[in-house]
């Protein structure tokens, strides 16, 4: 053995997507990142359900049935994955669109006597194939026929006839229209903070608004959800709401208690025959039964708001936080965990990092409830007025839209470089409770158009200039897009 030998580095690992041709391996990750992001925690929840419904030693029928049908659910899972109208269908569609039909649309405009930069050129093919990519691909998407999104109609002559609707993919195009308008400003504002700096004009004002954008988004969008839960809940995702829900621990008779002043049905000072729904939590609560009659109760006591923890609101909003702290914790310190490396430094890490999520959800739920109280008992009452129409006025959304405004500063409390990706995540949510979840298919064209400009913006971007594309998504897309 020589001494050339010896000194020889070790090779470099061999990529997985090696011996797929470079023009085609876009396609492939998409593809598998699609169906991992589809059908992974479907398979989580599968096997925890099944671990959960353990069979017991009362007879191996039992077992036996509960195996069939996992089985036949796993089944169901892995093969709907490659169904062609799903979600992985459509990302290798969208990608390897975007880049297969690039050489092409690049040749045409070779082609073409137009006068361009090279750079140009390049710019735009790559924002047309994107463009048309991306409308082909969310077309297969909507194709797809689903219950949720049809229904029966009588028409003349006593006839049914099936009416389909749009819609089901309205979330996927905010979510790309929210990250192309990022994009964009991102980079209108670069560009203004460069030529500023240029002549020495950035002020301190342009720094707070630097730092206070992403905020300011997430506290406005949670704003708009929370409304939603509380109000509409029907706007929000099932499971949304259903963990809303979750993480409120609120008596759900206060809510409609709340939703019925503003809709007027119960009205305060007035005999509206509404004094059982808050009489039934008196009673439960062991309170005085006048405290849940509207007539009598002018407003009903914010010591019912606080659910027993007594006629302090400040005392109660405490009593939140350690409380929401404590389940906040039970559920982010065993994921930091997972992440750190197993060892005293990472301990440390993973504790931090559980600490600060859960002191920003803590001061979240803490800053909504304590928001409501605010408005209908230490404030409200010295701003608005003290007569039963101000009563009903605070008790029909002003309270409610206290605690929604208040609520998403709790962003505040999280590290600065996930405020951007947390920003991002609820913005399309909160523009979905803007819109209707069901529309006319005839309209559709105007969704797919959306969606296929945005997405051109966002493809375009991330292979011109990766840092513009901000946050998770931007090193997901650099990384599925390389040859």
């Amino acid at each position: 053995m020589t001494s050339t030998t010896l000194l020889q580095q070790p090779r470099a690992p061999k990529r997985l997507d090696e011996a797929i041709p470079p023009l085609l391996r876009p396609v492939a990750r998409a593809f598998v990142l699609g169906y991992a992001s589809a059908v992974a925690p479907r398979l989580l929840t599968l096997v925890l359900q099944h671990g959960v419904r353990r069979p017991t030693s009362r007879g191996l029928a039992n077992g036996s049935q509960t195996r069939d049908s996992f089985l036949a659910s796993l089944r169901h899972i892995i093969y709907g994955g490659l169904d062609p109208q799903r979600f992985p269908t459509f990302c290798a569609a969208l990608v390897g669109g975007t880049t297969l039909l690039e050489t092409l649309v690049a040749g045409l405009i070779r082609t073409s006597k137009v006068q361009l930069s090279s750079v140009a050129r390049r710019r735009i093919s790559r924002w047309i194939s994107s463009f048309l990519a991306a409308w082909l691909s969310l077309r297969l998407l909507q194709s797809k026929k689903t219950s949720a999104f049809a229904e029966n109609k009588t028409k003349e002559g006593d006839t049914q006839a099936p009416v389909r609707y749009a819609g089901r993919t309205l979330d996927l195009t905010l979510f790309a229209a929210t990250r192309a308008v990022d994009v964009v400003v991102g980079e209108l504002w670069a560009q203004r903070r460069e030529r500023r700096v240029a002549v020495g004009r950035w002020t301190w004002y342009d720094s707070l608004v630097s730092k206070m954008a992403d905020p300011s988004i997430f506290a406005t969008s949670c704003a708009l959800i929370m409304w939603a839960w509380f109000y509409t809940p029907c706007a929000l995702p099932r499971s949304y709401t259903k963990w809303i829900s979750s993480a409120a621990a609120v008596d759900g008779r206060l809510i409609e208690a709340l939703r019925r002043c503003r809709s007027r049905e119960l009205r305060y000072g007035e005999e509206t025959g509404q004094a059982p729904l808050l009489q039934s939590m008196c009673a439960d609560y062991k309170w005085p039964a006048e405290w849940g009659d509207p007539a009598r109760s002018v407003p009903f006591p914010c010591e019912m708001v606080h659910m027993g923890c007594g006629p302090s609101c400040e005392y109660h909003a405490l009593s939140r936080f350690c409380r929401s702290f404590k389940w906040s914790m039970m559920t982010y310190l065993p994921l930091n965990l997972l992440a750190q490396k197993k060892n005293l430094a990472g301990f440390r890490a993973a504790l931090g990092s559980a600490a600060r999520s859960s002191t920003f959800l803590a001061a979240f739920i803490t800053f909504f409830y304590y928001g409501v109280c605010l408005t209908r008992t230490r404030l409200g009452p010295h701003v608005i007025g003290k007569d039963n129409a101000s009563r009903q006025a605070i008790d029909g959304g002003i309270c409610v839209g206290c605690g929604c405004f208040m609520c998403g500063w709790s962003i505040l409390f999280e590290a600065a470089s996930r405020r951007k990706d947390m920003a991002l995540f609820v913005a399309p949510r909160a523009l979905a409770t803007l819109l209707p979840r069901r529309y006319p298919l005839d309209k559709q064209w105007r969704e797919t158009l959306v969606f296929a400009f945005s997405t051109a913006i966002v493809f375009t971007c991330v292979r011109e200039n990766r840092a513009r594309v901000r946050g998770v998504l931007g090193k997901v897309l650099a990384t599925v897009l390389e040859p």
